[in-house]
């Protein structure tokens, strides 16, 4: 379930090694992740150990990069950040590795690698196949 969440609704002890200004879009400031991926993301946070340095969360459907995503039909079609299911993790190497064998362990089924470059982070989501979403799951992707 997606909730628009504020910076004074911030559950902060339900994710508290995360914050509202780094999961909101960093483009409207509106951030409507839903409650399953935060407590996820949460999890493979708590298991991994180490911090995670999030590059992009909730991206508004009038976020450059989300109103660019057309279906074949021309017609707009925002990705998965903003269903607020997915998340950007800047990681690379074996901790890359490490962070991408928990996410998998944890459920979360759309993983896109990026890792040359000077932009360098995994993609994770959770969606499902049953989510009606354009892309089947589980599915894995290089940038």
């Amino acid at each position: 379930m997606a909730t628009n969440l504020t910076k004074d609704s911030w559950p902060k002890s339900r994710w508290p090694n995360f914050s509202f200004n780094e999961i909101a879009c960093q483009e409207t400031g509106e951030c409507e992740m839903n409650e399953d991926t935060m407590d996820r993301l949460q999890e493979l946070r708590s298991e991994y150990g180490r911090g995670l340095r999030i590059s992009s969360g909730f991206r508004s459907p009038r976020h450059s990069i989300e109103a660019k995503k057309k279906d074949p039909e021309g017609n707009p079609r925002p990705g998965s950040h903003a269903t607020g299911r997915a998340i950007d993790i800047a990681v690379r190497g074996e901790d890359a590795y490490m962070v991408l064998a928990l996410a998998t362990s944890l459920g979360f089924t759309g993983i896109g690698v990026s890792q040359k470059g000077d932009n360098i982070f995994l993609h994770l989501d959770d969606i499902q196949s049953d989510d009606n979403f354009h892309v089947p799951r589980p599915t894995l992707w290089s940038y």
